[in-house]
């Protein structure tokens, strides 16, 4: 049996890609009003990001032992790579590598460094090497290869989401100030969401994203889902201008971008993973 791959929810793969490449996922999750909701398990109110005092919270070392143990029953002891959110954003990745101990080298731990499409374009990298037969040497490469390969841009309507968040470094003093900003962030190399340009309107944000996916991407192909808060209008109106502007690109499409971080980013944001051949 070829190595199986594991990603969390926050990936938004959605469930006939999993069942296609055979990816396992391990739930994050929304705690609102006492209750733990479970991400792509439990249903989630759609205006949750809306709501006072939500907060998220990663998987657990118990759920990840737990579904790392059946993906490598299943591979037949030929292993499993594991591509998870962001270090820097979630408390998953630290997890992760506390459960992978119990099963030694046969479970391979990879930090995205990304987010959203961000970390399922990873996955499927490495889901696509299990298939045509690679080990988990192969597999573990192929994920690191794609990480490398990997850009999110973000563009945010409202700050306040962000700032309860703690997820941008506290370094950005803008954040307090620049009331009227619609900043344009991005992930860096380190997986941390940072100030890319700082921009007054929504219109010019969206805009100035093309031209960073553009300079990203070059003459070169690529995969890109556009994804957004409750704003799919904005969303289709920059998936066509990036046709346009990347007529080279293999596939685009556009996805919410699910209930955990909607909450970190607020209603109406729009951003872009970028996958480049």
């Amino acid at each position: 049996m070829p190595v199986v791959v594991v990603s969390d929810s926050s990936s938004r793969l959605q469930p006939e890609v999993r069942a296609q490449w055979d990816i396992r996922e391990v739930p994050l999750h929304v705690l609102v009003d006492g209750v733990d909701l479970r991400d792509g398990i439990d249903d989630i109110p759609y205006d949750i990001h809306d709501r006072p005092k939500v907060t998220t919270a990663g998987a657990t070392p118990a759920e990840l032992v737990e579904t790392y143990r059946q993906a490598l029953a299943d591979s037949d002891g030929a292993g499993v790579v594991a591509v998870h959110l962001s270090a820097a954003l979630s408390s998953t990745y630290s997890a992760a590598t506390m459960a992978a101990r119990e099963f030694g080298p046969s479970v391979r731990v990879v930090n995205s460094r990304s987010a959203a499409m961000g970390v399922g374009f990873i996955a499927l990298a490495a889901a696509d090497c299990a298939r045509s037969g690679g080990d988990i040497d192969a597999v573990e490469a192929a994920a690191r290869s794609a990480l490398t390969r990997s850009h999110v841009f973000l563009v945010v309507h409202r700050l306040d989401n962000l700032r309860r968040s703690g997820r941008i470094r506290t370094a950005a003093s803008w954040l307090g100030t620049a009331l009227a900003l619609k900043p344009l962030l991005r992930l860096d190399v380190d997986g941390r969401l940072v100030l890319d340009q700082r921009i007054r309107t929504v219109g010019k944000a969206h805009a100035a994203m093309v031209e960073r996916v553009a300079q990203v991407v070059g003459d070169r192909g690529a995969d890109v889902v556009v994804h957004h808060v409750d704003n799919h209008d904005a969303a289709d109106e920059l998936g066509a201008a990036l046709t346009r502007r990347l007529p080279q690109i293999s596939s685009l499409t556009v996805a919410d971008m699910g209930p955990l971080l909607s909450i970190h980013v607020g209603g109406g944001a729009v951003g872009v993973a970028v996958q480049v051949h």
